[in-house]
């Protein structure tokens, strides 16, 4: 949760739910068009970076190969679900 109002504050948080606006194939840009790509694609980095600092050193060979944010937040998402309900399986059978 901390993770999504940082980058909500950042206005990163629609490459999370959206990710990065491609071209069709063999549709010519304009010059404002690739820009505003190129500039989603360098925020995509940035919020890469941003995800992957907090994170237990464990899990990025699981996000690793995701291009997109939105490609890394839903594997994180699902990671941590996974093992908030392991902790929650283990809790009960205590």
């Amino acid at each position: 949760m901390l993770t999504e109002i940082f980058l909500h504050s950042k206005e990163y948080w629609s490459l999370v739910e959206v990710g990065i606006p491609t071209a069709a194939e063999g549709v010519d840009l304009t010059e404002g068009q690739s820009k505003a790509i190129e500039d989603k694609k360098l925020k995509n980095l940035k919020t890469k970076n941003y995800l992957f600092q907090p994170i237990h050193r464990s899990i990025p060979e699981t996000i690793l190969n995701k291009d997109t944010i939105n490609d890394i937040w839903d594997s994180l998402k699902q990671k941590y679900q996974e093992m908030a309900g392991g902790k929650c399986a283990q809790l009960q059978a205590l």
